[in-house]
């Protein structure tokens, strides 16, 4: 098959899109809905009932968008873990469904490993690390002999859930990190919070704890916001350069939610300008959650000969980036 189809299915979190992606690279269409708690974080079960309620429509934005039709698909890929559980059996079922219709091969995809493949497609990069931040994941990444491996990570909460746990219990309304951002544009003192690096890997509960508590003392909030940001992004900047300088490669990352901020874009491309690399971010309806990364990591992964049999597509709730076989990277 010559230039084939994919239609990538993404459902780990709260977001349930649909991409569609040619195997030259071409993402012809890229649609999603997301789901949006009315208090609090997310509630796996209200966020898998969601999208089996929009999945049909963002699949038809989908094909839509791309001006195919269902059976024009030669490949079916999804976003088999890691992620909430409940949302991602709503994924998998959705796959599975559409590849025994289709009578077409189905492929689970490691959600982290997709947000670096996309990224690799869009920027051009040979063989980044890369720093993947979103409400969900924090990880340093890196290829190494055959694997993705993972050179840094939280220990407890996500940067992504760091930020959005302080917006909330601060008042601040959602999306958090956006207003984050911008109040912490505002901010003119720095004020001491943990700064918490364990060898390579990071922790953010008790810079999250402390910061919220500066909030109930009655702090300028712009200078609480200013603080965390600088605090959590300086031990991610941290890791990252040591990741860099420990694998000696001339290429730097960022991808995931979080890399729409600013500031963090900013100090990671110092950084990088300091160690003589090059410094990439995929655009920004490419860093988030989205189907067009699945499916062009299941092309990779399909064409480079992985194949899978129905039973081995239940979902991977703790499906480690370093677990997977990289099978169409050279080792």
């Amino acid at each position: 098959m010559v230039n084939m189809l994919c239609l990538g299915i993404e459902g780990t979190a709260h977001t349930f899109g649909v991409g569609i992606v040619k195997s030259d690279g071409k993402i012809l269409s890229n649609f999603s809905k997301t789901y949006v708690p009315e208090k609090g974080g997310i509630h796996p079960r209200d966020a898998s009932q969601f999208h089996a309620a929009n999945a049909r429509a963002v699949l038809d934005e989908a094909l839509t968008q791309a001006n195919v039709e269902l059976k024009d698909i030669d490949l079916v890929a999804f976003s088999q873990g890691p992620g909430l559980g409940p949302v991602l059996r709503t994924a998998s079922t959705a796959a599975r469904a559409l590849a025994i219709s289709l009578d077409v091969p189905i492929i689970g995809v490691n959600h982290c490993i997709a947000h670096i493949e996309i990224g690799r497609l869009t920027e051009n990069t040979k063989d980044p690390v890369t720093l993947y931040v979103s409400g969900g994941n924090t990880q340093v990444i890196a290829f190494d002999t055959g694997k993705y491996r993972v050179f840094g990570e939280t220990l407890d909460i996500p940067i992504g859930n760091c930020l959005d746990v302080f917006a909330r219990e601060a008042g601040i309304p959602h999306p958090g990190g956006p207003k984050i951002e911008r109040l912490a544009k505002e901010g003119k003192k720095y004020i001491p919070l943990p700064y918490v690096v364990k060898g390579m890997d990071l922790s953010f509960s008790g810079l999250m704890t402390e910061a919220v508590r500066m909030t109930r003392l009655k702090k300028d909030l712009r200078d609480v916001a200013f603080s965390l940001q600088e605090t959590a992004f300086a031990a991610l900047v941290e890791v990252t350069e040591r990741a860099l300088a420990h694998t000696e490669k001339k290429e730097v990352m960022l991808t995931g939610g979080v890399a729409a901020n600013t500031r963090l874009r900013e100090m990671l491309q110092v950084m990088a300008k300091g160690q003589g690399a090059k410094f990439f971010v995929p655009p920004m309806e490419l860093c988030g959650d989205q189907g067009a990364m699945i499916g062009w990591t299941g092309i990779l992964a399909y064409k480079s000969g992985s194949k899978q049999k129905m039973d081995e597509t239940q979902a991977r709730q703790r499906w480690r980036t370093d677990e997977v076989e990289v099978t169409w990277r050279e080792k």
